[in-house]
């Protein structure tokens, strides 16, 4: 019961005051609240003197075998009887084309450093980089067209906050870098790298935050 109240209510009220938690993800919360070690170590802690320490221990033992094994068996069946744990058709087709694109340019950049080693002639080079630049210029078109369809139904790809912090704490790590290296350089002074730093530290920070 505390479990309800502290799941359902308590949670619902966020639809008022921040971004709604959906349902069915308030059901996993509800179901997966497996827990057991503080209950055992109270159980723990009754007086030796007490009656019925051993039956409350046994009881309390029993209970908790119970939450581990019924829950923790079952969740995963829940997880995919709420369809929580399938991408739509959408975002699967977002990261095929995703997996297509990296590979590809991953593939011309061991070409581009085979090519300056001198394992591989221009010509060999040349027509396998062709080979790749096709993909990536067909992953790149369909994902273009992907982020530009206006979205009709709530499974429509976009770029979710995770993953918009995810790619912005990048980025500012590489500009990080990249006046560190020109401080090691000489290229820059100090306190321009300084006053540099300054505004990227807090938008990480900031990002930390949120």
């Amino acid at each position: 019961m505390g479990r309800l109240l502290s799941v359902y209510p308590l949670l619902t009220l966020l639809r008022w005051l921040d971004r709604p938690i959906p349902w069915r993800w308030l059901h996993v919360l509800f179901l997966g609240n497996i827990k057991g070690s503080l209950s055992m170590a109270l159980a723990f802690s009754i007086p030796v003197a007490l009656a019925q320490r051993e039956q409350v221990i046994a009881i309390v033992f029993g209970s908790v075998l119970l939450s581990l094994l019924g829950q923790g068996i079952s969740l995963p069946w829940i997880v995919k009887r709420l369809r929580l744990s399938r991408l739509s058709s959408a975002y699967q087709q977002l990261e095929t084309l995703q997996a297509q694109l990296i590979s590809a340019k991953a593939a011309q950049d061991e070409l581009e450093n085979l090519l300056k080693s001198g394992i591989l002639p221009k010509a060999f080079y040349e027509e396998l980089r062709a080979g790749y630049q096709v993909q990536v210029a067909g992953a790149e078109r369909e994902l273009r067209e992907i982020y530009n369809r206006p979205a009709v139904r709530g499974d429509a790809p976009t770029f979710d906050r995770t993953k918009r912090d995810n790619l912005n704490r990048r980025l500012l790590f590489a500009q990080k870098d990249a006046l560190d290296a020109a401080l090691r350089k000489g290229i820059l002074s100090e306190e321009i790298v300084r006053e540099k730093l300054k505004p990227i530290d807090e938008q990480l920070v900031n990002l930390e935050d949120e």
